[in-house]
């Protein structure tokens, strides 16, 4: 009996199955709302997207957050009114250039804005050089647990766009800020759905007047599915020379439903 004929290239391309997108993408949002005598509102959202090829690493992050509150008050007197309490956002974008599996160079670029702290606008763009000293995938076959660890050396120059939006709208001098960058990127699946991670920079402004920017972000996640994930945050931010009128360090804590999509 003759066999068949193999299938035509075009019919075994066609059955072939479709592969998945190379970009691994992720949503989050947290609310907090409070009536009655005391009002809040506090909505914040963040995404990120990443791809991994041969040669190449590139991200995308973006965040934002709004929140109005209203203090209490006592019944037969004129109602309150509300304030703005939270009001921020920002994107970034990077591309890494890797030479070895270890080492990579990267250019960054992206904006930020917080009209709390009376910045309007700070663009600013970076170039550097990361070591991944850690970057390993989890495998639950073969009981290996995600595990990762970078670190960035670069030069950074931001142009930071002030205005005072609270308590009286006050146009205030721009400021210039460049110098060297270190941050750090470390996280660690505690378990098979907990990971725990932290990120970290510094950046050291030798332009203009001296000043220390410093943020560090602390978060765990606990995976409910394979989709969602519910996290806890803790963020810390500190400038050294802040707008006028504005104190140095700010501090947040976030409950987030992430998604994968």
């Amino acid at each position: 009996m003759r066999d068949s004929p193999a299938p035509a290239p075009e019919v075994a391309a066609a059955a072939a199955p479709v592969k998945p997108s190379v970009w691994d993408v992720s949503v989050g949002l947290s609310l907090i709302s409070l009536t009655g005598n005391a009002s809040t509102l506090t909505v914040s959202g963040l995404a990120s997207a990443l791809r991994k090829t041969e040669h190449w690493i590139y991200s995308v992050k973006a965040y934002g957050a709004y929140g109005r509150s209203r203090p209490p008050e006592v019944e037969g007197e004129v109602e309150s009114l509300s304030q703005v309490v939270a009001l921020n956002a920002g994107i970034e974008l990077r591309g890494d250039r890797r030479f070895t599996q270890e080492i990579s160079g990267y250019l960054l670029t992206g904006v930020d804005t917080d009209h709390i702290k009376s910045i309007e606008a700070r663009p600013y763009g970076e170039a550097g050089a990361s070591i991944f000293w850690f970057d390993t995938k989890r495998d639950e076959k073969a009981s290996v647990r995600e595990t990762l660890l970078r670190t960035d050396f670069a030069f950074r120059y931001a142009r930071e766009l002030r205005f005072q939006y609270y308590p009286n709208r006050v146009d205030l001098p721009n400021v210039d800020l460049g110098g060297p960058r270190f941050g750090a990127l470390f996280r660690y699946g505690v378990s098979k759905d907990i990971t725990f991670q932290e990120e970290a920079e510094i950046l050291v402004s030798v332009i203009s007047d001296s000043r220390i920017l410093f943020s560090s972000q602390t978060q765990v996640m606990a995976n409910l599915t394979d989709a969602l994930a519910l996290g806890v945050g803790f963020l810390v931010k500190s400038d050294s020379a802040p707008p006028p009128g504005k104190v140095s360090t700010d501090t947040a804590l976030s409950f987030n439903l992430t998604v994968a999509l």
